[in-house]
């Protein structure tokens, strides 16, 4: 993903909550996650939640090798 124009601020989470809904299409994960600007829900399903679990990983890999 490529962004173009001015970037903003990165939010700094100062907690995060999880838990599950069911809706019509079946079980979602709900990520909470409170901000210095606010808070964040995603609704996820299995494909996103390995998605941010892969880039969770790839963050964590990174932050590794400066230590």
């Amino acid at each position: 993903m490529k962004r173009t124009g001015k970037k903003a601020l990165p939010f700094v989470p100062t907690e995060i909550h999880v838990s599950t809904v069911e809706d019509e299409s079946g079980l979602l994960g709900i990520l909470s996650i409170q901000t210095t600007a606010g808070i964040l829900d995603l609704a996820v399903d299995m494909t996103t939640a390995d998605a941010i679990a892969n880039a969770v990983n790839e963050i964590r890999s990174k932050l590794a090798h400066q230590t």
